[in-house]
């Protein structure tokens, strides 16, 4: 879906995946360089990626994005459940919580550059063919993480989705909710709409990302916390979409 209205759009977003490629490329030499400091100082020089590249995003591609729900975050580390429609949400959800990690497909870590800056922040890697033992990872590895102050982000539907679709949402998160204790929190954005899976479609305008009330966990069972989550974000999916349209759910 390419919707460039005139050759300086396709320039703009040119230079936008040029400084991700290239932002990439040395911070992750430098994230690397960096391996026998402590997590925080590594986070911090990794993290100037969401910050150059959302600042180009901003002034160069005129999209920009907005939050709601700041009070929702907790002091405590937590557990991020959230939408995964883009590249984007991956840097916006950076600057907008304290310093985290991810839960990725290990085949990320193979990739030049960008795969040696993930493993910069520790991620927790998994083959998500595995079953059992990619959740047992999630859980042991994850709850060393959040032991750390380390926030984690999991995307529970495994995979990006178009606007307007829902993918099933996986177990694995909720299990290490259940089994830490720790909150989750719930995250809805449209990010998808404004620039989807592909180098050059795009929409300018303001992305909206919400952030729901914090879900408690002790003591209650995995998928008692996946269905009040996977309800929150599903149902305010349908709120702030700006062009697609979601289905129906029994929430």
């Amino acid at each position: 879906m390419s919707i460039f209205k005139n050759p300086l759009q396709y320039f703009y977003s040119l230079a936008f995946v040029s400084t991700m490629f290239i932002s990439s490329v040395y911070l992750s030499i430098i994230g690397t360089l960096l391996f026998p400091f402590s997590f925080k100082i590594r986070y911090r020089f990794i993290n100037f990626y969401s910050v150059l590249n959302l600042w180009v995003l901003k002034h160069l591609c005129s999209i920009d994005y907005r939050v709601e729900g700041l009070d929702n975050i907790p002091d405590e580390a937590c557990i991020i459940f959230s939408k995964h429609q883009s590249a984007l949400e991956t840097m916006m959800v950076q600057r907008v919580f304290p310093p985290m990690t991810f839960v990725v497909k290990q085949e990320l870590l193979w990739l030049p550059f960008f795969g040696w800056g993930l493993r910069s922040i520790d991620p927790i890697a998994i083959d998500r063919k595995s079953g059992r033992k990619a959740i047992g990872q999630i859980v042991e590895q994850g709850i060393e993480r959040l032991k750390r102050g380390i926030w984690i982000v999991i995307f529970p539907e495994g995979t990006r989705s178009k606007p307007g679709t829902k993918l099933p949402y996986k177990k694995g998160g909720a299990i290490l909710a259940s089994k830490s204790g720790h909150k989750v929190i719930p995250v809805a954005h449209n990010a998808g709409e404004f620039w989807p899976k592909g180098f050059f479609s795009r929409q300018t305008g303001t992305i909206v990302m919400s952030i729901g009330p914090a879900i408690e966990t002790k003591g209650r069972k995995s998928e008692d916390i996946m269905k009040e989550a996977e309800c929150w974000i599903e149902t305010k999916m349908k709120e702030i979409s700006t062009v697609a349209t979601y289905p129906s759910s029994d929430c």
